[in-house]
This record gives structure tokens, C-alpha cells and sequence, in this order.
């Protein structure tokens, strides 16, 4: 049985990771294509929002906004949350060491 790109693409958007992330209300409105729904999730700055919002410590690295499909930006993004999750980790971590 062959799946086409876009139902794999819906599949995805209806997973609990997205709709975990469609609670935040950082994630496009109801009148958003499904692709926009993806692009704005692998841009990484909508993931960049969520992780502020649970832990809005300042950060000396910035996000890129204006992504427009530039891969070097999108790693850039990912890079960034990547790494203040790792800082998120650590510090739970600690927390319940004490």
C-alpha cells in the first residue's frame, strides 16, 4: 500500500508531539496549510518560542525569524534549542540531586 507525501504529512500533524506543541498557541492558525503547519515546526522557531515559555532564562544566542527555507538558519534554530534544552536537563537534574 503506497502513502503519498501528505498523508504522511497529516499523520505527523496529528501526532501528541504536535498536538502537545498546538497548546503553547505559538503554532499557526486554523486557516494554515498543513505544509506551513511543518515548515513552521522544522524552522525551529516556533519549538524556540515553546522552550522560552518553560524556561525564559535570557540567552546570549539569537533566533532566526526570517528562516525562508534557508537550511544553515534552520540547523542554526535547531542548534539553539538543542542546546537550551541540554541546559533545561542539566539543571532538573541537579535539582533533584539535592
Amino acid at each position: 500500500m503506497d502513502v503519498t507525501v501528505s498523508e504522511l504529512l497529516q499523520l505527523f500533524l496529528q501526532s501528541p508531539l504536535v498536538t502537545w506543541v498546538k497548546t503553547f498557541g505559538a503554532l499557526g492558525s486554523g486557516d494554515e496549510d498543513n505544509l506551513g503547519i511543518y515548515m513552521d515546526l522544522v524552522d525551529g522557531v516556533v519549538l524556540n518560542k515553546i522552550m522560552l515559555q518553560i524556561d525564559p532564562r535570557p540567552t546570549n544566542q539569537r533566533v532566526n525569524k526570517h528562516v525562508n527555507n534557508d537550511t544553515y538558519l534552520r540547523v542554526q534554530n535547531l542548534t539553539i534549542l538543542l542546546t537550551k534544552s541540554l541546559f533545561r536537563i542539566s539543571d532538573v537534574q541537579a535539582q533533584g540531586s539535592e
